[in-house]
């Protein structure tokens, strides 16, 4: 699904991925009715746009990940600024790509989001990766688990989890354990079930609080 204000582009970018195989189930051009349509339509990604007329793009984010956490959203936006990077991200977005993106890096993000990956505009991830740092320093909410009645994690769970935090993708994990991209999927949404955790960012705060990625 294809959210932006701007008709013609979105129109545009809607037509691109229809052309390179993808299935655009909706588009919509403001926050309301991309929420509406999102629930309607159920789509695997959302490419969204942040400034959208009526509800801000963060705020449809939240609430579109809030009613489906296996819903991905690749944020599409004219703006390179931290804050509006770092605000996506923390309201859910699996990754973030500027508009100067070429048609085949908006292809290959949009598939790989599908897939769970974070994907970034090159210089963007490292900032997030601190940010994940930060957040992990501050005190955790008192519900999170931690205590003695903790879930257990397998030994391969665990290890998926530290490379998590250590910012790898999932096709590099895949690679460095020498197993396929859906086992580490099927790892890390083992991981989410258990410790009741709702998408990437919330998991690798969790990992980072522990010290894994430092191991």
């Amino acid at each position: 699904m294809v959210v932006d204000d701007h008709p013609m582009w979105r129109d545009a970018v809607a037509r691109d991925l229809a052309e390179s195989g993808f299935d655009v189930v909706a588009t919509a051009g403001d926050g309301d009715q991309a929420v509406r349509r999102a629930r309607a339509t159920g789509p695997d990604v959302l490419v969204l746009d942040l400034n959208l007329p009526g509800k801000p793009g963060v705020q449809v984010c939240k609430e579109v990940v809030g009613a489906d956490p296996k819903l991905r959203v690749l944020v599409l936006s004219a703006s390179g600024e931290h804050a509006d990077v770092l605000e996506a991200v923390k309201s859910g977005a699996t990754g973030y790509l500027l508009k100067s993106a070429s048609t085949e890096e908006l292809q290959d993000a949009v598939r790989r989001t599908a897939l769970g990956d974070p994907v970034f505009t090159p210089g963007l991830a490292g900032l997030v990766l601190g940010e994940y740092r930060r957040l992990a320093s501050e005190p955790a909410p008192a519900a999170e688990s931690g205590g003695p009645g903790a879930p257990r994690l397998t030994d391969r769970e665990t290890e998926v989890l530290r490379l998590v935090a250590k910012g790898l993708s999932y096709k590099q994990i895949a690679e460095r354990l020498v197993i396929s991209h859906r086992t580490v999927q099927n790892h890390v949404q083992n991981t989410l079930g258990k410790l009741q955790l709702h998408n990437r960012v919330e998991l690798v705060r969790y990992a980072i609080e522990r010290g894994l990625d430092d191991e």
